[in-house]
């Protein structure tokens, strides 16, 4: 697929969400795996506008890539804001879970869904910017 270029805004989710069910679509993965990859995509791309630009005053755009290949297909997002590598947080545990649950802010369930929704996970800092990986395989075991 042709890559994306979108402001690290907000409005921009709308327009990143079709591009990821184009691709899911042209992939053929189910729906449920479709969804989830959706929301992964949504919860990276959220936490860039929010976190990597909004709150330390940055302006910035998004870079998505998909490309499919036979046994997956890959989505990569790019973003030029502050360094953060989300593989860095804890491992979600049983324990992390049930600390989130009683939490009073209901925040850090992103990465959480991240995790769960793709078969793998990366990020890359490669010169000025994160580079998160997220790749699904089209074919299951299930």
């Amino acid at each position: 697929m042709e890559p994306l270029e979108v402001p690290g805004s907000l409005d921009s989710l709308q327009t990143i969400a079709q591009y990821v069910v184009s691709a899911a679509t042209e992939a053929g993965l189910e729906n449920n795996r479709s969804h989830k990859l959706r929301l992964a995509v949504d919860e990276i791309a959220t936490n860039i506008i929010t976190h990597g630009y909004n709150e330390v005053g940055l302006e910035g755009n998004i870079y998505l890539e998909a490309t499919i290949d036979s046994e997956s297909i890959t989505i990569v997002l790019e973003d030029t804001g502050i360094t953060y590598d989300p593989t860095t947080r804890e491992n979600f545990t049983a324990e992390t879970k049930r600390k989130l649950l009683e939490k009073e802010n209901p925040g850090g369930w992103g990465m959480y869904l991240v995790i769960e929704g793709v078969d793998e996970f990366k990020y890359k800092r490669v010169g000025d910017r994160n580079r998160n990986i997220l790749i699904v395989n089209r074919i299951t075991t299930e």
